[in-house]
């Protein structure tokens, strides 16, 4: 299948007062129409960053951004910012980590649909009201006839991340970032939310590019995985090859220091040792090396992202050879 979203070799960068922080460094992958790709690693591995750069939202005058975004075809980067307004919304919408943070406290929630919507459609305040009423009726927000005249406070934080879907979903765009949609909400509210994104991928076929930390929403919602440590992607494939069959010591890590219901419980859980390595001075050959207790001579020198010797469409970064993964 041709993919709706193409990013190539993109690298973004900081300048700071204590030097240059390399936040992403090389990043590539695609998304087809209605598949969802779920990013996935530590806090500072570069996801978010990335997610950001797909429509500008890291364009800064301390910021250097290089490689290619591709939506459809056409170029991203080098679109003006007026240029770039066309896509944000109306082709790849965006939903964030808070949503309380992300709606104006003073304006009403159907206010600020509106607002939305008629900056990209010439459409009478009354046309767009009645849209704002059906999108927050499409995300399960009761009476929205009433609801579109409240205020974020008077939402719960469930409530509150659906009105951001309905507004991300406003313009009917073909890809939907969704950065940490579950992380301010609890277990009952979070199933709900991930139900709801897993009905829009379906309904709509809708692109999903979710962004997370936690492998269990990833595992419910993700039709491919691709795993981030220190702004560059380790692992790369198929769900089922993520979870079943892990090729990065990274990956291992991750899926071993979760809690399982099909295996007798642990005194402790593992962990992975040390913390992530500075951006602005990483490691000269594999980033994880610091941190992996499989780590040898070889690990010194940079390791390629390559495909597994028997699956094409599953990549790693691990100087490991397929008989020592195999075996762990």
């Amino acid at each position: 299948m041709t993919a709706i979203l193409t990013v190539a070799d993109l690298r973004v960068s900081f300048t700071t007062e204590d030097g240059v922080l390399q936040a992403v460094d090389g990043v590539s992958f695609e998304v087809v129409a209605g598949e969802v790709v779920a990013i996935v690693g530590e806090s500072g591995s570069g996801k978010s960053v990335t997610a950001q750069t797909l429509i500008g939202l890291t364009r800064a005058s301390n910021s250097t951004i290089n490689g290619s975004v591709k939506f459809d075809g056409r170029e991203l980067t080098g679109l003006s910012d007026d240029q770039l307004r066309g896509v944000r919304g109306e082709h790849i919408a965006m939903i964030f980590q808070d949503p309380m943070t992300s709606l104006n406290p003073v304006h009403r929630v159907g206010d600020q649909i509106v607002e939305m919507i008629r900056a990209h459609r010439d459409v009478s305040k009354s046309e767009a009201l009645s849209r704002a009423v059906e999108l927050l009726r499409s995300v399960g927000i009761p009476n929205p006839e009433r609801r579109v005249r409240d205020y974020p406070h008077e939402f719960s934080g469930g409530m509150r991340q659906r009105v951001m879907i309905a507004m991300g979903l406003a313009l009917e765009p073909e890809v939907l970032i969704a950065d940490e949609p579950t992380t301010a909400l609890d277990v009952t509210i979070q199933a709900q939310i991930l139900r709801l994104l897993d009905a829009l991928n379906r309904d709509r076929n809708l692109s999903v590019v979710l962004i997370t930390h936690d492998l269990g929403v990833v595992a419910e919602l993700a039709d491919r995985v691709v795993v981030m440590y220190a702004g560059q992607i380790v692992e790369d494939g198929p769900l089922d090859e993520i979870f079943y069959n892990p090729q990065h010591p990274y990956t291992w890590g991750l899926l071993s220091s979760i809690a399982r219901l099909d295996e007798p419980r642990p005194e402790r859980l593992p962990q992975i040792a040390g913390s992530p390595p500075s951006l602005l001075n990483p490691p000269t050959g594999c980033r994880f090396a610091p941190r992996c207790t499989f780590a040898f001579e070889k690990c010194t020198q940079p390791p390629p992202l390559d495909a597994t010797a028997d699956n094409p469409t599953h990549l790693d970064r691990c100087w490991l050879s397929p008989d020592e993964k195999a075996a762990n």
